[in-house]
C-alpha cells in the first residue's frame, strides 16, 4: 500500500513539468504556442476567436504580470479574501458589436453631395428622390433641401383616372403637401409641369406665384378650370416667364389672350392646341402682341377637329418675325390667297424648323410654301409628311442652301393621289452634301429616277462623305442595286426602311437599325445581285 502510494508520487514527481513552467497561464502557453517568439508572427484576440498575423506584434507586458500572480501566491490564506470582499472586482463592460459605421454620411462633403444628387436630378427628377434622401440623416437632408436642385418639377395627383370624389381628395392632399414644401424648397424653380389637375389648379399657381419668382417655364396637361386672374396673377408675379404649353387643357381663351397681354413682350415658346377658342388667340399673336416669339406649335388634341385652320401667312411674318420654328401639326390648315396683287411679306429670317405634317391631304402647295419660306436662308428641317401638292420643282426654288432634314412620307394616302414620278433627282442633287435624313416613303418616283436620286450621294464634291445616317424608303420602287450602292457609299448609315419596297427580294423588306443591321442589309444585297457578266 505504502510502496504503490511511493510508486504514484514518483510518478508524477517525474511527470511533472518544471518548476518555473508551473506559474503559466493558459493563454501564455497558446501565445508561445501559436506565435513563438522569433516566428515572424503575433497573436491578436478578437471577439470570439485567436487570429495569427505576419509582422511583430505589439509588446506583451509578461514579466509584470508574472510578478502579480508570485506576490499573490505569497500572501496569507487570509489575506485575498478580505481584499476581495473589501474591493470587490469590477464586472467587464459589454463590448458594443461591431457593425457598419452608422455616421459614413455625414463624412461625405457637402460639395460632393450636392453634385451626386445633381446628376440624379438630371435624369430622374427631383420627385420622389430628394424626398426619401432627405430621410437618411442630417447631412443629407440638408443637401436635398438645397432649393438649386429644384429647378425641374412635375406634380399629378397620386390617383389620376379614379372617379371624381377621389381625384378631388387626392389634389387638396398634394396641395396640403405643397403649403410647405414650395416656400423652403421652390426658390429657384424654373420648370414646372402639372398634370391631371381637375379642381386646385388656381389654388396650385397662387403658391407659384407666392414662392416662385424665378419660373420661365410653365406646363398644363390634362388641367381644368384655369382662369384668367390666374394667368395674369402668374404673369405679374414671375417676371422671367417666357414659355407656357397648355395642350390638351381646357383654358378658356380669355385666359390666354389676357395672359398674352400681359407677358407678350417677353414671351418665347408657345404651345396651343386648335379648337374653336383658338382664333382669338393667333389673332392676338397676329396683332404683334409676342413680338419675341420663337416656338409656335399648334397641333389637335386626341378628337381631331375637321374645321379649317384660316391663317394667313404675310400676317404672320409681321406678327412674329423672330419666328425659329413652326409646327402646325395634323391640321387642314387652309392658307388665305395672296390675292390678285402678290405683297410678299417680310419672311421668317431666322426660321431653322417647319412642320406641316398632317394625316391626311391638306392644302399646302408650292406657292403657299414659298410664300412662307422665301426669306428663310438658315432652314435646316422641313417636315412636308402628308403634303401631297408639294413636288420636287417647288422644293428646289427655296432659299434654303443646308437642309439636314426633309420629310417628305405620304402614309395611307398614295393609293388616291396621282403622284409625280420623276424629280427626286432635284432634291438629293441640291442638299446631298448636308441631309441627314431622308424620306421619301410612299412616293410613286420610278426605278429609274430613284436610282438617280439616290447616286447623288456616292457622288459628293470634294470627295468628303455624305452625313446621311436615316433613309425611309417605305413603299417605293427602289432596287436591290439602288440600295447596296447608297449603303456602301454612306457608312454613317444607322436608320434604312425598306417595307414593302415591291421590287426587293423576299425577306429583305424590313426596317434595318444600327450599323449592323444596316451592313448585313448591304450582304444579303450583294449575294442575290446576278453576277456581271
Amino acid at each position: 500500500m505504502a510502496r504503490g502510494a511511493a510508486k504514484g508520487a514518483r510518478r508524477r514527481v517525474r511527470g511533472a513539468p518544471p518548476v518555473r513552467a508551473r506559474g503559466r497561464s493558459a493563454e501564455d502557453w497558446w501565445w508561445d504556442r501559436l506565435a513563438p517568439s522569433g516566428s515572424g508572427y503575433h497573436l491578436l484576440q478578437a471577439d470570439s476567436m485567436l487570429l495569427v498575423l505576419p509582422g511583430p506584434g505589439p509588446a506583451r507586458a509578461r514579466t509584470h504580470r508574472r510578478a502579480a500572480r508570485r506576490a499573490h501566491r505569497l500572501r496569507p490564506p487570509g489575506t485575498c479574501a478580505v481584499a476581495a470582499k473589501a474591493k470587490p472586482r469590477p464586472a467587464p463592460a459589454p463590448e458594443a458589436p461591431q457593425g457598419p459605421d452608422p455616421g459614413w454620411g455625414d463624412r461625405i462633403p457637402l460639395e460632393i453631395l450636392l453634385q451626386i444628387f445633381g446628376l440624379l436630378v438630371a435624369t430622374d427628377g427631383p420627385m420622389p428622390f430628394l424626398g426619401r434622401a432627405a430621410r437618411v440623416c442630417r447631412r443629407w437632408h440638408e443637401a436635398a433641401s438645397q432649393p438649386a436642385l429644384w429647378h425641374t418639377v412635375t406634380l399629378s395627383p397620386p390617383l389620376a383616372g379614379r372617379p371624381a370624389l377621389g381625384e378631388a381628395k387626392a389634389e387638396k392632399k398634394l396641395l396640403a403637401s405643397l403649403e410647405w414644401l414650395m416656400p423652403t424648397r421652390f426658390s429657384q424653380l424654373q420648370r414646372l409641369t402639372l398634370i391631371h389637375w381637375k379642381s386646385q389648379v388656381h389654388p396650385v399657381l397662387k403658391l407659384v406665384s407666392e414662392s416662385c419668382p424665378r419660373l420661365t417655364f410653365l406646363k398644363l396637361s390634362d388641367c381644368h378650370g384655369v382662369t384668367p386672374d390666374t394667368l395674369i396673377m402668374l404673369a405679374k408675379a414671375c417676371p422671367q416667364l417666357h414659355s407656357l404649353d397648355i395642350q390638351h387643357s381646357m383654358v378658356e381663351s380669355t385666359a390666354v389672350v389676357s395672359f398674352l397681354e400681359e407677358a407678350g413682350p417677353r414671351m418665347q415658346k408657345l404651345w396651343l392646341t386648335y379648337s374653336s377658342q383658338t382664333t382669338a388667340i393667333l389673332g392676338a399673336l397676329l396683332g404683334s402682341c409676342c413680338p419675341q416669339l420663337q416656338v409656335l406649335e399648334v397641333s389637335t388634341g386626341i378628337n381631331r377637329n375637321s374645321t379649317p385652320l384660316q391663317l394667313p401667312v404675310e400676317a404672320l411674318q409681321q406678327g412674329c418675325p423672330q419666328l425659329q420654328v413652326l409646327r402646325l401639326l395634323n391640321l387642314m390648315w387652309l392658307p388665305k390667297p395672296s390675292g390678285r396683287v402678290v405683297t410678299p411679306g417680310p419672311g421668317f429670317p431666322g426660321l431653322e424648323e417647319l412642320c406641316l405634317a398632317s394625316s391626311t391631304c391638306n392644302f399646302v402647295s408650292n406657292e403657299v410654301l414659298g410664300r412662307l419660306l422665301h426669306g428663310s436662308p438658315n432652314l435646316r428641317l422641313l417636315d412636308l409628311r402628308g403634303c401631297a401638292r408639294i413636288t420636287p420643282a417647288g422644293l428646289r426654288d427655296l432659299p434654303c442652301q443646308e437642309l439636314e432634314q426633309l420629310h417628305l412620307g405620304l402614309y395611307g394616302m398614295s393609293d388616291r393621289l396621282t403622284l409625280v414620278k420623276e424629280g427626286s433627282a432635284l432634291l438629293t442633287q441640291k442638299w446631298c452634301h448636308t441631309l441627314r435624313e431622308l424620306d421619301l416613303s410612299g412616293q410613286g418616283f420610278s426605278e429609274k429616277d430613284l436610282d438617280h436620286a439616290l447616286a447623288a450621294f456616292s457622288g459628293i464634291p470634294g470627295g468628303s462623305r455624305p452625313a446621311l445616317c436615316s433613309l425611309n424608303l417605305r413603299g417605293t420602287r427602289v432596287t436591290p442595286s439602288t440600295v447596296s450602292s447608297v449603303i456602301s457609299s454612306c457608312p454613317g448609315l444607322l436608320y434604312l426602311n425598306l417595307e414593302s419596297c415591291r421590287c426587293l427580294p423576299r425577306g429583305l423588306k424590313r426596317a434595318y437599325r444600327g450599323p449592323e443591321e444596316v451592313q448585313w442589309c448591304l450582304e444579303q444585297l450583294l449575294t442575290s445581285l446576278p453576277p456581271l457578266s
